[in-house]
């Protein structure tokens, strides 16, 4: 017996929509998917044209679902420094950092990047948990002086080799001086922005951080209408690019039963420092016992993968099995399967061989360096 029925989704209002929402379907949004609780669009037609895009003009991406956390008051300072092990101690007014979110036991719980807007005025631009409610949490228990919210705040990622250009059309001349992480708070014709230089792409790139979402749709049309004619597409977040760029992502390729040591991040936390944070005592034992498993990159034998994996694939020496594949993909650029696997230390060496139980069947992986390209980050650290 065979069904006439087809399978429609449909956008319920218990899941938040992003104020480019109506704009990402105008200009040809064919898929979205879930994050922080909101839709993301994840599908503007061929994967591999985004790619391109990206790599060799400019991409806009919708990326409201990178919700804000706002940490303000007179222990915002010392209350930023309890969630993550990362030294904030010179952190500056208008710089960015990239920091980790540990629980009491040292997993991972998130991976935002830090704003600091004022001495007493943080965001945290989450990856996809609810840091909100942990940090509620903490400051209850904390007793500092905090306030903690989520403001109204909603950023867009403006990526690729034409993104400076693009921007100073748009903005000025001035953003060719924004240094790699760093930000500005900016009005632009009357609507409230922060831009920051900084993005999920391994690439030359900017986020524009809307601080009004009623401006959503004003702002979205106006940067398409100055950079379209110079190379400007629409886009989602790229799967190719940020695998290539040894790009991490939360829940994809950790989540709190990871630790940084294990993600190959040792630089980001600060055993010694006076300060104490959540998970201090545990990374500092977790450190000196050695770690069991390590994040490294896989190069997998076969045909071009026709998407992304959609769930972790085992990796085996024989029958055992050492690892798994959290991410992996086709890059159309370096013509060959790639992906981020965890694998046990024992056999994280350079050029170590096992099998990948993949969609496809069983295909020969082997253990190679990453990121796969552009590895000293020449790209995105470029100055004007």
């Amino acid at each position: 017996m065979t069904s006439n029925h087809t399978t429609q989704a449909e956008f319920g209002s218990q899941i938040r929509k992003s104020p480019y929402f109506a704009s990402t379907q105008r200009w040809g949004c064919t898929g979205y998917s879930v994050y922080n609780h909101m839709y993301i669009p994840r599908s503007f037609g061929d994967p591999q044209a985004n790619f391109w895009n990206l790599v060799n003009e400019a991409i806009l991406c919708d990326v409201a679902v990178e919700r804000q956390v706002e940490i303000t008051g007179p222990d915002a300072a010392k209350f930023v420094q309890l969630l993550t092990p990362r030294n904030l101690a010179k952190c500056k007014v208008g710089q960015c950092k990239y920091v980790f979110i540990t629980s009491a036991e040292g997993g991972i719980l998130n991976d935002p990047i830090l704003l600091k807007l004022a001495e007493d005025h943080y965001w945290l631009s989450l990856a996809d948990s609810d840091i909100l409610l942990w940090a509620k949490g903490v400051q209850i228990h904390s007793g500092m002086d905090v306030t903690i919210r989520e403001p109204d705040v909603s950023p867009l990622q403006l990526q690729g080799p034409k993104s400076r250009d693009i921007m100073c059309a748009v903005f000025g001349d001035w953003v060719k001086d924004l240094r790699y992480y760093r930000f500005v708070e900016y009005d632009y014709e009357g609507i409230p922005l922060v831009i920051s230089r900084t993005g999920w792409s391994s690439e030359l790139g900017y986020e524009i951080f809307l601080r009004d979402g009623s401006y959503g749709e004003t702002l979205w049309e106006r940067l398409m209408e100055i950079g379209g004619p110079m190379g400007l597409h629409v886009g989602h977040t790229s799967t190719i690019r940020r695998i290539e760029g040894g790009m991490l992502s939360y829940v994809t390729d950790m989540n709190v039963e990871n630790n940084p040591f294990e993600m190959g991040w040792d630089r980001l936390v600060d055993l010694d420092m006076e300060a104490d944070y959540i998970g201090k005592a545990a990374l500092q034992k977790i450190n000196a016992e050695g770690v069991s498993q390590k994040f490294v990159g896989v190069e997998i034998e076969g045909e071009p993968f026709g998407s992304p994996n959609g769930q972790h694939w085992p990796l085996l020496i024989g029958d055992t099995q050492i690892g798994k594949i959290t991410s992996a993909v086709y890059s159309p650029r370096l013509k060959k399967n790639i992906g981020l696997a965890m694998v046990k230390v024992a056999h994280t060496a350079l050029g170590t061989e096992a099998v990948a139980q993949t969609a496809y069947g069983p295909l020969a992986a082997t253990v190679v360096p990453k990121p796969f390209f552009d590895p000293d980050k020449k790209i995105t650290t470029a100055s004007a």
